[in-house]
């Protein structure tokens, strides 16, 4: 099964990423490694002190039973906590004394000097003869302890941690503001805007890129004006030569009149005519390639389009076969170069002339948001509709064009910021192609 492509995250999307979780994992082992030293430490306190409640019970133990049997005493009164509890038994196990009333039975931890753990307190004894004093402390009280410690050392960092990421996103963005400046400048460049990107205000590592980058441009400025210069001046030193040698041919053929080279002069005649079409769209071309298409005012390109109209109304080969309406209301008030226009407007209307049905109608349509040309004809497939606008690159008509009308269209379009929609079989119809401008 075919998946279509990832689309892969940003630098500065994996920069704040990476460094977020890093600083996630830093936070989070240095408070990990805080608590297991906190734990020890407050384990050493906690040992500490069950070592001084014995040391100090120690004496008055000594005292009040050095030697004389006694009877248990009563039970000291209960305390509000008993985190600490304390028992005083002789050498066989019997409590003599204890802090509290719930804890008169024996601890069950060997007479042995030292401390002991079981799964709730731990203990510490001292052996004073024959008679052992026994403290114990929680295990409860010190993770109670070792929870508050934490959530006390975890809070600041949860309420850091967002604090932090946003000063990550933040910061990251602002680094990576030259990275996406140099590469919208990048992004923009084409056959039309080859102006060096500035490289000044770049960081150091970016200047590189940028002077690289300019270099190529400038190389490639360099090939697209020579290719430009080459088509306008051949072109231009082709046109009068042609247009010599089609004067020349015309009156030859008529002193060559019904004789047997009538029809030789006629197929130079016809190929001179082509070669003069040809040299016509080239210099289109090289003015399309130049840039031209954009205005820095608004103009009216409706006196443009009733122009080119008019001429093919003429020339006697075209006349009577385009036809013209007007939506009403319809204006055409554009940014744009009214011979630019006028270029695209005439290739489609002769494209639709040429390709379309023998001696058929083109229908030109000046509508609020466009401008549809149509012509009759046999349906032509997408895939075609697609190939004809390259360079050079004709359909299955029967027409002799040059193959360059739709790519000078394109081109001129592209440079206005219209578009060009090439639909077969037009719609309304069931055949024909319909060329539908919008700018």
């Amino acid at each position: 099964m075919r998946t279509g492509p990832t689309r892969k995250s940003g630098i500065a999307l994996r920069l704040i990423g990476w460094l977020s979780a890093l600083l996630i994992v830093f936070w989070l082992a240095a408070a990990g490694l805080g608590l297991i030293v906190m734990r020890g430490e407050f384990d050493e306190i906690f040992d500490s002190g069950l070592q001084q409640a014995a040391a100090r019970l120690a004496p008055v133990v000594a005292a009040n039973l050095g030697g004389i049997k006694i009877s248990p005493p009563a039970p000291l009164p209960d305390e509000a906590d008993d985190y600490l509890v304390y028992q005083v038994r002789d050498h066989a196990g019997a409590v003599l004394m204890q802090s509290h009333a719930e804890h008169s039975a024996a601890f069950d931890i060997p007479l042995v000097a030292g401390f002991f753990e079981d799964r709730d307190y731990r203990y510490y004894t001292i052996a004073i003869g024959d008679t052992f004093v026994q403290v114990a402390d929680s295990l409860a009280h010190r993770r109670e302890a070792t929870l508050e410690s934490a959530a006390t050392l975890l809070l600041p960092i949860v309420l850091l941690l967002p604090l932090g990421i946003l000063v990550v996103f933040g910061v990251v963005r602002r680094s990576m503001v030259p990275v996406e400046i140099l590469r919208a400048e990048i992004s923009a460049k084409d056959g039309g805007n080859l102006d060096p990107v500035g490289v000044s205000d770049l960081p150091s590592e970016l200047q590189p890129i940028g002077a690289s980058v300019n270099l190529m441009l400038s190389r490639l400025r360099a090939a697209l004006d020579a290719e430009r210069e080459f088509t306008a001046n051949s072109a231009h030193e082709l046109r009068t030569p042609l247009a010599g040698a089609l004067a020349q041919t015309q009156l030859l053929l008529r002193e060559l009149q019904a004789t047997p080279q009538e029809a030789r002069v006629v197929q130079i005649q016809q190929s001179l005519t082509r070669l003069a079409t040809l040299t016509e769209k080239l210099l289109q071309l090289s003015r399309a390639e130049a840039g031209i298409g954009a205005a820095d005012r608004v103009t009216d390109l409706v006196p443009a389009l009733d122009m080119v109209v008019g001429d093919f109304e003429r020339t006697a080969r075209w006349r009577g076969l385009v036809r013209y309406e007007r939506s009403a209301g319809a204006e055409l008030m554009r940014a744009v170069d009214p011979d630019a226009f006028a270029i695209v407007i005439r290739n489609l209307i002769e494209n639709a002339l040429i390709h379309g049905e023998r001696a058929g109608e083109v229908g030109v349509v000046l509508e609020r948001d466009a401008i549809r040309i149509t012509n009759g004809g046999p349906v032509v497939s997408r895939d075609t509709l697609v190939a004809v606008r390259r360079r050079f690159a004709r359909g299955n008509t029967g027409g002799q064009g040059t193959g360059l009308g739709l790519a000078i269209v394109d081109r001129l379009l592209e440079h206005m910021g219209g578009k060009l929609t090439l639909s077969s079989p037009a719609p309304g119809r069931a055949d024909g192609v319909e060329a539908r401008v919008t700018l």
